[in-house]
């Protein structure tokens, strides 16, 4: 429904083809319209550890299951699936954590199956994120309401300022419209145009707000510490104590991005499945060796903010250089003469829920990669998902597809050059 006035830039058939199976592969349990007393409600809930192949025992090595029934909140049992469950297996003590894979049986039951990583207790903790009656209103919301985040951006002339809603789907209305779509990467952006102004005149973006159209009781549905981002309690023993690795038992391996975890937590370290070495960078002696004579380049939002000041932290003669931009926005830069470090971020092109942005810096990632000359001693680190959150699933897409074309192209030209994406 949100194509109404959506305006999607035709994709390549191979782009399209892969943007098909993508929406296929995460579509999501739809739920019919019921009462508040017949949602999913974690209280009356349960989980419960199966007793496996052992008979009571585990070893490393085996696979633990688990079986949780739904209920709503008159204690019956729910028939349909489409809980957002988190379920994971952990020893505070031993620092040691691993996430489980959750099938949704679409009968109100689901399993979630642990690898058995570490030796010693294995605490099982179900999660109930969100309902599935509130998945499926979150859902309506990004297809009929993609604008319900909205932005604004001033527009200056000498004495002549005016302000207008942006977006990058914006309802059709009697007033035209500014149209800043990328030239090169196609991303879609615009602006009701000022009164009085032209559209070159544009200063600055701003987050604007949000508009909660929720229908009647369905605020009901995201309650924290009632049915939003809640434990679901165990019909029994919630943990199980983990027995050596028998003799003869084959090692723990991944699977696959979509099966299962690529790796897990001990001692507070992560420790890759299937034999890959993870280094470790404790020190920063060893965090500057490893970046010696490089120049990091950091692209995202807060997530990737975040690595930017925790690695001046960790290197003493990493020193921020003022550039005098905006806080939690940048661009920002770090220098370290003695090891020849040089460090930027930059967040990534709208839509961007900060404070206000020049319009000189809303920089696309796939246009930053294509302005890098790469090599072996460039790095590049970029996350980005987060301000995406209440758009329709294609923009989404659309974006990552975009900059993966320009990591293509920088590896094409300079094979060298470190490329690493946060999922």
């Amino acid at each position: 429904m949100h194509r109404s006035f959506c305006t999607f830039q035709p994709l390549s058939p191979k782009d399209a083809l892969e943007e098909r199976f993508i929406l296929h592969s995460i579509a999501w349990p739809e739920t019919p319209p019921v009462s508040l007393a017949q949602t999913s409600d974690p209280a009356h809930s349960t989980f419960t550890i199966l007793p496996g192949r052992g008979g009571g025992q585990w070893h490393i090595g085996d696979q633990l299951e688990v079986m949780i029934q739904m209920s709503d909140f008159k204690g019956r049992p729910k028939k349909c699936g489409g809980d957002f469950l988190l379920a994971k297996l952990h020893n505070w003590k031993l620092g040691a954590g691993v996430a489980g894979q959750v099938v949704d049986h679409l009968n109100g039951s689901y399993s979630a199956v642990f690898s058995l990583l570490w030796e010693g207790g294995a605490q099982v903790e179900v999660t109930l994120v969100h309902p599935s009656e509130a998945v499926t209103v979150l859902n309506r919301l990004n297809s009929e309401q993609p604008d319900r985040m909205y932005f604004n951006s001033l527009f200056r002339s000498g004495s002549l300022s005016e302000t207008t809603v942006c977006n990058i789907c914006l309802r059709p209305t009697q007033q035209p419209l500014c149209n800043y779509t990328d030239v090169r990467t196609g991303e879609p952006w615009s602006c009701y145009k000022p009164k009085k102004l032209s559209c070159d005149a544009r200063v600055d973006h701003v987050r604007g707000g949000y508009r909660l159209n929720l229908k009647a009781q369905e605020e009901k549905l995201f309650r924290g510490g009632v049915n939003m981002k809640v434990s679901i309690r165990a019909s029994g023993p919630a943990s199980v104590t983990v027995l050596p690795k028998k003799e003869g038992q084959p090692k723990v391996k991944s699977t696959s991005v979509t099966s299962g975890p690529s790796g897990y937590y001990y001692q507070d370290v992560w420790r890759a499945l299937g034999g890959t070495t993870v280094h470790q960078f404790n020190t920063p002696y060893a965090i500057s060796q490893c970046l010696q004579g490089k120049v990091v380049h950091l692209y995202g939002d807060s997530t990737i903010r975040q690595w930017f000041y925790f690695l001046i932290a960790a290197l003493p003669d990493l020193k921020e250089f003022d550039l005098h931009s905006l806080k939690n926005v940048g661009p920002f830069m770090a220098l370290d003469y003695a090891n020849n470090i040089l460090l930027t971020f930059r967040c990534h092109g709208p839509p961007l829920f900060f404070a206000r942005v020049s319009t000189s810096e809303l920089r696309y990632i796939a246009n930053e990669l294509d302005g890098l000359i790469g090599g072996t001693n460039t790095v590049v680190v970029f996350g980005i998902w987060a301000h995406f959150s209440t758009f329709p699933m294609e923009i989404y897409i659309r974006r990552l597809q975009s900059i993966r074309g320009a990591v293509v192209r920088l590896l094409d030209r300079a094979p060298g050059t470190l490329v690493f994406a946060l999922d």
